[in-house]
């Protein structure tokens, strides 16, 4: 979940009670508590556990984030409150949470220190949830009446604003069977509605078995990367031998990677993990396993049907297409981490956006580019035949599905078919991403010609 995190806020964690021990998917309750907090931009965090007198020494100048971590927390407790805040101090906090929320300017001082403000997230009842977010005087108040040890609940009782938390936000684990419950809310996160259907009925069935498992050792999503590596590296040696058999093993051992990759994600939503580190890492092993996968059965080719399988060429064609196939691979790669480096301000290739819209920027004279809105297919004016392709031809092109396709025409002793839809694939996505790199560095060009400054991606 993406939160608009404040510049920087500090944060007070109330785990005296036994209960924040307890641990959940593999995490105690108070050190989630921690994690959410620090997800949120809390730079400073106290951990209150039983001794409240070193609460006499702290002093804040900046909102103080509090929450109970004697239950089940997750970022959507938390978030809604940094958002309203957000809504009005935004500019205060710098140019990105004042990009999203807008010039609030009326509801700040004239120094620009936020007014007073205490805010507590509740549920769906209404009741107080364990959160509250303070500003100004009110955080000071706050500390201080957390040092003379009366209870965040007293507190909130004088919150001048209320707001409603996110969904899997809480859940009590006082109990062997709210802790049950507690778990099983948490890993709805891990069924994402975006989902293709190959994802949610062929790979999560496998991989969220997997990372139920892996989350209560110490493995990191990162290392589960990292073994992912390892894996296609091995699926790739095995498919560089002339024997079908070896190309077909070494299909279904990359496949089989392909689960693992589920389990680092999932891994990173459960137990907050997530890093602009990890997100790389994750993508850049991706794309350098479709480059591996593609040499290493182009020299299988080349071994199981000679460098005369077309005739005698003076060339040999398997060689030939690997040099092809690589160049438009790696030039590809480019142009999409151009795009969504420079463009969009993400680490992940299926954020890559084709067009963009300029749009006016935070500053005077300053621009922007926003992806520009794809244009529906108006699938219910077509013949059912040729709207079920237009619904379902996205999916042929993504990694997970053409992983099964790998393998089905490897079993079938297509190899050779296999290799060169692969290569070819490369050329055809090289020429799409190049046409969009030609217009976006032309828009970029002209807009610094205009005079205009362009903001960077956010």
């Amino acid at each position: 979940m993406l939160v608009p995190a404040i510049d920087a806020i500090d944060a007070i964690i109330l785990a005296d009670d036994a209960t924040s021990r307890v641990r959940i998917a593999g995490l105690a309750a108070r050190e989630r508590a921690v994690r959410v907090a620090r997800r949120v931009g809390a730079e400073r965090i106290h951990i209150i556990d039983g001794d409240r007198a070193a609460l006499a020494d702290f002093r804040t100048t900046r909102p103080l984030l509090v929450i109970r971590a004697d239950q089940l927390v997750h970022t959507p407790l938390v978030a809604p409150l940094i958002e309203r805040f957000g809504e009005r101090f935004g500019e205060r906090f710098g140019d990105r949470f004042g990009e999203r929320f807008g010039d609030r300017s009326g509801d700040s001082l004239r120094d620009g220190t936020p007014r007073d403000e205490l805010a507590i997230a509740v549920g769906p009842d209404g009741a107080y949830a364990g959160a509250i977010l303070a500003t100004g005087n009110a955080a000071t108040d706050v500390v201080a009446r957390l040092a003379r040890g009366e209870s965040d609940t007293a507190i909130a009782e004088a919150a001048t604003t209320r707001v409603p938390h996110g969904t899997v936000a809480r859940h009590p684990i006082g109990t062997p069977a709210e802790r049950r419950a507690a778990t099983e809310l948490l890993y709805t996160i891990l069924v994402k509605p975006q989902d293709n259907a190959l994802t949610r009925y062929i790979y999560r069935p496998v991989s969220l078995p997997l990372t139920k498992l892996l989350v209560w050792t110490p493995i990191t999503p990162n290392q589960v990367s990292l073994f992912v590596a390892v894996i296609v590296a091995f699926g790739c040696w095995l498919t560089a031998h002339a024997s079908t058999n070896m190309a077909i093993a070494g299909t279904a051992v990359i496949l089989s990677g392909q689960y693992f990759d589920c389990c680092d994600g999932e891994i990173a939503r459960i137990k907050l993990q997530s890093s602009r580190l990890g997100a790389w890492l994750d993508t850049i092993i991706d794309e350098a396993s479709s480059i591996a996968y593609m040499v290493a059965l182009g020299y299988h080719c080349h071994l199981a049907y000679g460098p005369h399988y077309l005739g005698d060429l003076g060339f040999d064609p398997w060689f030939a297409m690997i040099a092809v196939g690589f160049v438009t691979y790696v030039w590809a790669m480019y142009c999409i981490y151009y795009n969504i480096i420079v463009a969009v301000g993400s680490a992940n290739s299926q954020d890559y956006v084709g067009s963009f819209d300029v749009v006016p920027g935070r500053q005077p004279n300053a621009v922007r580019l926003r992806p520009a809105a794809p244009t529906a297919i108006a699938t219910k004016e077509l013949p059912p035949w040729l709207a079920f392709v237009a619904t379902y031809l996205p999916y042929v092109v993504r990694r997970d599905f053409l992983s099964w396709i790998s393998l089905f025409l490897a079993i079938l002793h297509l190899t050779h078919v296999l290799f060169v839809l692969l290569a070819a694939g490369g050329v055809v996505t090289a020429v799409i991403v190049t046409g969009d790199h030609i217009r976006l560095r032309r828009l970029r060009r002209a807009i610094i010609a205009g005079g205009q400054v362009l903001e960077p991606a956010s």
